[in-house]
């Protein structure tokens, strides 16, 4: 509960230092109270608090763990891209929004009562709405933001009608109350088994899984980099692990979990094919995270063979990598008037051999290339979807890594092509060293899978 009030109180503070004229302070001021939020839920690790009664939010060590890593993820985009969000604003109402935006986000990791799942899902959106629209001078962003705001809704709404299906047919929002009536159950009626296809679409929306994926890569690219960077970071890593909590909880829908196995399937297939012929990098990036997303919803499905861990690696991994890519991805286009072609990379080694080397190492773990955590990550959902039984996800998911291994090569390609005149790329001390942070995480995440077992 104290992680909840941290990050919704720093909202207000940052709000209150604003007023008083104090935003020197601000972003040392967000550093810390994210590290302390942070340090609280490693307090609290083994507690299982229940603050408000009735299960409506439980912080047992899953909710804990995703907690940790959603704030300090959080943390590391403060660090890479405040630069950047103040020369959209100057104010720090943005920054206000990411925090209330992260307040969403812990309530998806720790919920326990579908009420909880419907108000985690809006405080989470809500304000992406408006960062994704925030250059108002830019009419992709604007167009970005409509529809971000439009396509949400709908989602909102089929997954707020099929919590009231789902109500009316167990009589219950609370999740392991409902897993119990599942039970009871000799068959699913018509109008449970509605309920729970409107929220697996509503939840196949949010983390962008095809088909309910065509708002991705047109939201990623019209949005400002730093809050595409944080939807294809924290957000998703929130709405994965909600959905997580869902399907695993009411493990008696695994009826369903067919069509979510097409899911996945289509996410790899679709992804990874239309990725190859992308000529902009925010939206090959959008593509890839499509891709990402495929995987993750393979780590769900077989969660009973890959374990929590194996979804939480994969977040960890894939929001490092992700972090550094957009990053890399923002200061370049600072020097190329925002334009972010395969083009604008071609000599960056030269401008800024640290740039180039982040997003090499960015690059080589999103496609799975060991010695970097990214292979791991796939390493344990790969062994567990083939444990589960299903083969012929497991061929899909090696092939499409491999197809994947071609665009990101590309990319690398022209970063090490040279040209003439090319001028010096110069960012803050603070970026740079954030930079070689996610860096040396690549790598040495890579050696950290071995511990997971023991983390619940």
């Amino acid at each position: 509960m104290k992680e909840l009030l941290i990050s919704s109180l720093a909202g207000i503070v940052v709000l209150t230092l604003d007023i008083l004229n104090l935003r020197k302070f601000v972003v040392p001021f967000i550093i810390l109270a994210l590290g302390g939020l942070a340090a609280c839920a490693v307090i609290d690790w083994g507690a299982n608090e229940n603050p408000f009664g009735h299960s409506m939010l439980v912080f047992d060590n899953l909710a804990l763990a995703f907690t940790i890593t959603l704030a300090l993820t959080t943390l590391a985009w403060i660090v890479l891209f405040h630069e950047s969000v103040r020369n959209i604003s100057k104010g720090v109402d943005l920054l206000v929004l990411v925090l209330f935006s992260l307040c969403g986000a812990i309530i998806l990791a720790s919920f326990q009562n579908l009420v909880m799942l419907f108000l985690g899902i809006e405080i989470l959106s809500i304000p992406l709405y408006v960062l994704a629209a925030s250059q108002r001078g830019n009419l992709l962003s604007n167009e970005s933001g409509f529809k971000y705001f439009l396509l949400g809704s709908f989602a909102s709404a089929l997954l707020l009608f099929g919590i009231a299906l789902i109500y009316g047919s167990t009589g219950s929002f609370e999740l392991n109350a409902i897993a119990t009536a599942l039970g009871s159950m000799p068959e699913h009626p018509a109008l449970l088994n509605a309920g729970l296809v409107l929220i697996l679409s509503g939840f196949a929306f949010k983390t962008g899984l095809a088909p309910f994926h065509l708002w991705t890569p047109d939201v990623y690219q019209g949005a400002p980099t730093p809050f595409t960077a944080l939807m294809a970071t924290m957000v998703k890593g929130a709405a994965f692990v909600a959905m997580f909590k869902f399907f695993v909880t009411l493990s008696s829908t695994e009826n369903f979990y067919d069509v979510m196995i097409w899911l996945s399937a289509l996410s790899l297939i679709i992804a990874n094919t239309v990725a190859l012929w992308q000529s902009d990098v925010k939206r090959l990036l959008a593509y890839s995270s499509i891709s990402h997303a495929g995987f993750m919803l393979g780590a769900i499905l077989f969660a009973t063979y890959s374990s929590p861990q194996a979804l939480l690696f994969y977040v960890v991994t894939y929001s490092v990598a992700s972090l550094a890519a957009f990053g890399v991805l923002q200061y370049v286009s600072n020097f190329t008037n925002n334009t972010v072609t395969f083009d604008s990379f071609k000599g960056l080694v030269r401008r800024n051999p640290i740039l180039a080397g982040t997003m090499t190492l960015a690059l080589l773990s999103m496609a799975g290339i060991p010695p970097l955590s990214g292979f791991m990550a796939k390493y344990l959902v790969i062994t567990g979807v083939m444990k589960g039984g299903a083969l012929w996800l497991a061929v899909i998911m090696i092939l499409t890594s491999v197809i994947s291994v071609f665009y990101y090569l590309r990319l690398m390609v022209c970063m090490f092509t040279p040209i003439e005149n090319a001028g010096r790329m110069v960012i803050m001390r603070s970026q740079t060293w954030a930079l070689v942070i996610l860096s040396i995480l690549m790598i040495g995440l890579f050696f950290c899978a071995g511990f997971l077992d023991q983390m619940f």
